[in-house]
């Protein structure tokens, strides 16, 4: 993702509860909750899984998506995430290698 892009996102734990949000950086905001940095919703019910996003060049825009999103009724959500993802496939599955989380444990041992 380029500087200056911002994306709203989706997403779900294995038993599909969803999470929506929006970032500016959605790499490192999906490898946050897959390793559960934050507590709350989203590392309570694991939704660690990419399911759904949407790039846009303003802030505002992503932001006025998520909340768009966030006012929708969860069978809408789902719906939106089927239409491009119909096997709920976690679209970030290749981003990350094993080592990706081995270093991030090392260090917090530390």
């Amino acid at each position: 993702m380029s500087e200056g892009s911002y994306v709203a996102y989706i997403l779900a734990s294995s038993s599909r509860t969803l999470s929506v949000g929006v970032t500016g950086d959605l790499r490192k905001r999906v490898f946050s909750h897959k390793l559960q940095v934050h507590e709350g919703f989203t590392a309570q019910d694991s939704c660690d899984r990419l399911v759904w996003y949407e790039s846009y060049a303003d802030a505002a825009q992503a932001l006025d998506r998520e909340q768009q999103l966030k006012e929708w009724p969860r069978e809408k959500t789902a719906a939106l995430v089927e239409e491009s993802n119909p096997e709920w496939l976690d679209l970030s599955q290749k981003w990350f290698t094993d080592a990706d989380f081995e270093v991030v444990l090392e260090h917090a041992s530390l």
